[in-house]
Parts: C-alpha cells; sequence; structure tokens
C-alpha cells in the first residue's frame, strides 16, 4: 500500500512538473540559451571562410600587384648646416623638400574580376599621365642661402606603392629633357615605395620655374589613391567600374556613376591640406599621409559579412518560433516534448550553414531565399507531424517567413538597421500582449484550452 502511494506521488509530481507553466518557460529559456553554443560555432565558421577569402585575396594580389597609391614628385634638395655643439662645429646633412605649383592627372582604370578557387579578386590596369611645374623656385632657394647646399645631389622621388605594378620603361620629361629613373626611395620617411630621378640641376638653377611630365602603365589591385602634393593639384579618373566607392580626406569635385563604369573629378587646394610647399627634415610626414584619397573598386558587399550580420538575429528567430510554439501549446491538447523544441532549434541554426555554402557559388539573395524555405519547409512539415493541426502548422510557418524577411530586409538596409529592428521588436512584443492579455498564468496548465489564434 504504502508502496501504491509512493509510485502515486512520484506520478503526480512528475505530472505536475510536465503540466507547470513556469517550468516550461524555464527549460525553453535554457534551450535558447544552449542553442547559442552551436551558433558561435557557426560564426567561428564564418569567420574563417572569411580569412580564407582574404587569403585567396592577398595571393592573388601579391602575384599581380597590390592597391597602388601614386603620388610626386617630390623635389628634395640635401644641404649641410652648420651646429655649435659643446664648443664644437658640428656639420649635419639634412635635406630640403618642395613641393609641386601645379599637378594635373589623368588616368584611365580598367578594372577586371580574377578567381581564386571559388573568391573573386579585383584588379586593375591603369594608364596614368602626370603633368605639372614647380614655380617661384627662388623663394625656397632663399630658405637655403646661409647652407651648403649640395645641387648636383637634387633629385625628384615619385611614389609608387607597389613597384610590381609597372609595365612599361617610365621617362620622366624635366624641362623638356627625358630623365631615366632608378628604382626606390632615397627619403623613405616620406616615401616609402617609388622611383627616383637623378641629375636633374648642375649647378644652382637660375630658372623660377620647371615643366615635368611623365606617363604611368599600372597594375594594381582593388583600390587607387593620391595625395595632392600641389598648390592645385587636379585629377580626372575614368573606368567602367560600376560599384565605386571614393574613400579618403577628399571626395570628387564633380563625378558620374552608372552601369557603365565612372568618371570623378577632384581640385585640391594647397588651403585644403594642412601641410606647407616647403619644409626641411622629416615635418609633416603624417599630414601628407592623412592627406590621401582615392576609390576602392567595390564587389557586392561581401557575402561573408552579410552572413554574420544575419547571425546575429539568430536568437531572434529561435525566440520568436519558440514563443509561437509555446503558444500554441497553451492553448492546444498537443504538448511539445523539450528534445522536439531542440531539433526546431537546431534547424534554425542550420540555416546559417547552407546560407554560408550555397553564397560561395550563388548570390547571396539567392542562397538566402533556397536556405530559408528548405528550413521553413523543414519545420512545416515537422510541425504538422507533431501539433496534427494545419492552422496552427500555417500560423508557425507564417511566424517564420516573417522573421527572415524581416531580418532579408534589414540586411538591405543597413544604414536603418536600427530603426527597423526597433520598430519590429516592439510590435512583436505589443502583438504578444495583445494574444496574452486575458491569460491567469497563476491558474494555468498546458492543453486545457482553446487556441483563440485559429479560433
Amino acid at each position: 500500500m504504502k508502496s501504491n502511494q509512493e509510485k502515486s506521488i512520484i506520478e503526480n509530481t512528475t505530472l505536475a512538473i510536465r503540466k507547470s507553466v513556469t517550468i516550461k518557460l524555464f527549460s525553453i529559456f535554457i534551450m535558447m540559451l544552449l542553442l547559442l553554443i552551436p551558433m558561435s560555432f557557426v560564426k567561428s565558421l564564418i569567420n574563417e571562410r572569411d580569412s580564407l577569402r582574404e587569403s585567396a585575396i592577398n595571393e592573388v594580389t601579391d602575384k599581380w600587384a597590390k592597391e597602388q597609391n601614386i603620388y610626386g614628385p617630390v623635389l628634395t634638395i640635401p644641404f649641410i648646416k652648420h651646429v655649435l655643439s659643446e664648443g664644437e662645429v658640428k656639420e649635419i646633412r639634412t635635406e630640403a623638400h618642395i613641393l609641386p605649383s601645379k599637378i594635373n592627372v589623368n588616368g584611365t582604370v580598367e578594372p577586371q574580376s580574377l578567381h581564386r578557387g571559388i573568391y573573386e579578386v579585383v584588379v586593375y590596369d591603369s594608364e596614368i599621365s602626370f603633368d605639372g611645374s614647380f614655380n617661384d623656385l627662388s623663394k625656397y632657394f632663399n630658405e637655403l642661402k646661409d647652407y651648403d647646399v649640395h645641387w648636383k645631389e637634387a633629385f625628384l622621388t615619385i611614389n609608387i606603392s607597389d613597384l610590381r605594378g609597372i609595365k612599361e620603361k617610365v621617362v620622366v620629361s624635366w624641362n623638356g629633357k627625358d630623365k631615366t629613373v632608378d628604382p626606390g626611395s632615397s627619403i623613405s620617411p616620406l616615401i616609402k615605395s617609388g622611383i627616383t630621378i637623378h641629375n636633374i640641376f648642375d649647378n644652382k638653377p637660375t630658372e623660377e620655374a620647371f615643366d615635368f611630365s611623365f606617363d604611368l602603365q599600372l597594375q594594381g589591385s582593388q583600390y587607387m589613391g593620391f595625395v595632392p602634393l600641389g598648390r592645385e593639384t587636379s585629377i580626372k579618373l575614368n573606368s567602367n567600374w560600376p560599384d565605386p566607392s571614393f574613400t579618403g580626406s577628399f571626395l570628387p569635385d564633380e563625378r558620374t556613376v552608372n552601369e557603365n563604369g565612372f568618371s570623378a573629378e577632384y581640385k585640391i587646394l594647397e588651403l585644403n591640406r594642412n601641410y606647407p610647399q616647403f619644409w626641411t627634415g622629416n615635418r609633416n610626414i603624417d599630414n601628407v599621409q592623412k592627406s590621401s584619397f582615392g576609390v576602392d573598386l567595390l564587389l557586392p558587399m561581401n557575402d561573408y559579412q552579410k552572413a554574420m550580420r544575419s547571425a546575429k538575429y539568430a536568437l531572434l528567430a529561435i525566440s520568436l518560433t519558440f514563443l509561437t510554439f509555446f503558444l500554441i501549446e497553451i492553448f492546444n491538447t498537443r504538448e511539445v516534448h523539450p528534445f522536439q523544441y531542440i531539433l526546431i532549434g537546431l534547424a534554425l541554426v542550420l540555416f546559417y550553414t547552407l546560407l554560408v555554402s550555397i553564397s560561395e557559388y550563388a548570390n547571396f539573395n539567392i542562397a538566402y531565399l533556397i536556405s530559408s524555405t528548405s528550413i521553413i519547409s523543414i519545420i512545416g512539415l515537422y510541425t504538422k507531424s507533431i501539433l496534427n493541426n494545419i492552422k496552427q502548422t500555417i500560423i508557425l510557418i507564417l511566424v517564420l517567413c516573417a522573421t527572415y524577411t524581416f531580418v532579408f530586409i534589414t540586411l538591405q538596409v543597413q544604414d536603418y538597421a536600427l530603426l527597423i529592428g526597433s520598430i519590429g521588436l516592439t510590435t512583436i512584443l505589443a502583438f504578444t500582449m495583445y494574444i496574452t492579455r486575458e491569460i491567469n498564468w497563476y491558474n494555468l496548465k498546458t492543453g486545457i484550452k482553446p487556441d483563440p489564434l485559429t479560433a
């Protein structure tokens, strides 16, 4: 008799636990948190695939040529100044740097896409013409009159960030005379990589102005940049690439972007930047680098970035699905086992793996449609077998469709993601409060009331 009483107590306790809404809610919450563990592995997978993509890009650009920053020339004049130190006169060698008065750049960029495995990389060929002049040199030379100036050692330096991209011999015209160039930079703090033109002066020049011009046939990858060294710098770029991104310290004064490509024109004055036309030593180096600008040749948005952004909404998808199941369960005679919750949650997590894998071979939007349709179909069929109620199954399918549509729209309008997310969550909360407004949570057992959602 006592054994039967103990058995009855255990059965009643077990039944009470099964019917307890509080315990059910707590277990659902725990399951949601546990599902964040496989989601962390999914995010690691996305990061790993993105790293492989970056490695593929670096491998291609290492062989083609990396991003190109082109600017110059800078006229450098070495000189010796005498300094009294500890009773001795010491000679210190330093350099004066003079920037051009005017620089005109005309460039044509012809991009193409290369593939490394499944990854796409944008590279380009370009033809760029530079011309300009150094004017009013006497006022700069007067700054050096008290020093021992080595006029014969003066040189010009042109910055080309990746010399492997040079495809044809470079000849610089200096006041009408062709000058050969040497690889490398002698003023590495200011210009880390480039070409140098020596023997530009025989003695102290008497001319007030020197003209220059040169052409570059240059390869590069993804980005082309410039620095406005001229007192007046004018740049015109044309390309057949339809997705440019103008970046850096200056934007084009005029631009045209359409499906046939882009054109951009810049005009930058000395007053627009934070360094002078003349200085000595290694001053102004940081300011020169900060004034760079240019154009990125964009591919459509990185699919891994989109996948990672969508993965941030995983908790929302899981929460809404579990909430829908829970509300249906409250008003339905058929209970849902925690194991069934877990299977549905894992299906929701699997969506992101499908999304990443399919997007590597297809357009991201198509991959999103295929992945979401597959997961919704799987969960919908499974729900039909669990609940054996077509109306409730349709409700769950509509919730999933709305969730994935909401996430997709948020991915497309990144600038308004916070606004859309806030409105969406507020709407969801308001709807949940509305349909549960008459529930007595203190006197509730699952499976005893009709479902108002399907009434």
